[in-house]
């Protein structure tokens, strides 16, 4: 089990984020996460698509509130080519009652917590919480990585609009 010690922080205090980091260039693996019905949602579902991986701790805080909230809102402006997927180690229960709650239906939440497949394929499982660190990854159509933020702070929101420029420019 790889270990990146070096990167991110939560309230200041470094974190360990256990699996492979993942760079801009690289092959994005395909990974599996479960949708908020408990189906399969694997990243191989959106060939084809340019994908903005939204990463967050939990739904029940508020700054992942409101990146959940702030990619819904940018996302109605987006191309119908362009899908945005909101992963956390939040039940599906839970995740479902939050978009329902607050109105998100253009990001798709999907939950890590069973196999941990997608952090720890990305690297974003942190050790000491078993939460995910905050983040984005934008993968083009042909499945290649072309935008990867850890955000350095877990409890500071990410750079929404750098993930989604990256992501109009490359949509065709």
């Amino acid at each position: 089990m790889k270990k990146n010690n070096e990167k991110v922080t939560f309230k200041s205090n470094p974190v360990t984020l256990l699996g492979n980091e993942i760079h801009v260039g690289d092959t994005a693996p395909d990974f599996t996460v479960l949708g908020n019905a408990l189906n399969p949602i694997k990243l191989s579902d959106y060939k084809d698509k340019t994908v903005i991986l939204s990463i967050f701790p939990s739904l029940d805080t508020p700054v992942c509130a409101t990146q959940n909230r702030t990619f819904n809102k940018e996302a109605a402006d987006l191309s119908e080519n362009i899908v945005i997927l909101g992963i956390s180690v939040d039940l599906p229960f839970a995740q479902s009652r939050f978009c329902g709650a607050e109105g998100i239906d253009k990001v798709t939440t999907a939950s890590d917590y069973r196999d941990l497949d997608f952090s720890m394929k990305y690297g974003f499982l942190i050790e000491e919480l078993r939460l995910l660190a905050r983040g984005t990854v934008v993968i083009d159509k042909n499945g290649i990585v072309q935008y990867v933020e850890y955000v350095k702070e877990v409890t500071n929101e990410p750079n929404y609009m750098a993930a989604i420029e990256v992501a109009k420019k490359i949509v065709k």
